[in-house]
């Protein structure tokens, strides 16, 4: 279980969580802006954002912290100052932000591209509109809640941090995708939570980058792209997809360890 403070960014494992129609508390409450652009970074564009993934995010009783290497120590209470600094590292004029622009845009590099030429470079995109899932004013890329199986990781020898879920399922049985089939059917977890299953979760450049101290796999795009090319959601068409979208139906609180049942 895993939020994610900073959107693109490292996020924290929780020893519990609340979740309500936003997600889980504290999740991608904040986000860069670019401002040459006026789109949100994202790591999904890894020739100008992949050094996001070098961050780390956290949330604590103060607000935000955001660390990184050579002792990097940033506070979100300054956005003022984090932006200045996170500009010089990133080489690009940011912005820290609360609340997405109006248009809430990003730039989503060809996956394919980017296993053929390399995260460094500069690739065929396209501008996604992110949220679309999600209540208005949040930094989703699609739904609030993103969640991976233990039959999927297997499957695809990933780390669970390379697909950024917020939640890791346990599931018995073969590798595969199981989350395939849960399309449009809802999941209890703990007492309280229910979620219901909106999307399979198509696969961008970001699993195949360098996650802090994990090198970076472009295999882990490629056996996804390989073995489960499905369609998402009406209409999309087949994509690479690892992971499920769930949006929430009864607000909760869970913890690792909690019984997950599938309706």
């Amino acid at each position: 279980m895993c939020r994610y403070p900073v959107k693109s960014m490292l996020g924290e494992p929780l020893p519990h969580a609340e979740v309500t129609g936003r997600g889980l508390a504290g999740d991608r409450r904040l986000a860069l802006l670019d401002l040459a652009t006026g789109k949100v970074a994202s790591a999904k564009y890894p020739a100008r954002w992949r050094e996001l993934l070098q961050l780390t995010a956290v949330l604590g009783s103060a607000g935000v912290e955001i660390t990184g290497p050579s002792g990097l120590r940033l506070h979100a209470d300054d956005p003022s100052k984090a932006g200045e600094v996170l500009s010089g590292l990133l080489g690009r004029p940011v912005a820290l932000i609360a609340e997405p622009p109006a248009e809430g845009e990003l730039d989503r590099a060809v996956p394919e591209e980017v296993l053929a030429a390399g995260p460094a470079a500069e690739v065929g995109f396209t501008v996604s509109r992110f949220g679309s899932g999600a209540p208005a004013g949040t930094f989703f890329d699609f739904a609030p809640v993103h969640l991976v199986t233990t039959a999927t990781l297997e499957r695809t020898g990933a780390a669970w941090q390379r697909y950024r879920p917020n939640l890791v399922i346990r599931t018995d049985g073969p590798p595969g995708y199981p989350e395939n089939a849960w399309l449009g059917r809802e999941l209890a977890i703990g007492p309280e939570l229910r979620l219901k299953v909106v999307a399979l979760s198509p696969r961008c450049a970001v699993p195949t980058l360098a996650h802090g101290e994990l090198r970076p796999d472009p295999q882990v795009l490629r056996v996804v792209a390989r073995e489960n090319r499905v369609e998402p959601l009406a209409g999309l068409g087949p994509l690479p997809c690892a992971g499920a979208y769930a949006k929430v139906l009864q607000p909760g609180r869970i913890a690792p360890g909690d019984p997950v049942a599938l309706g």
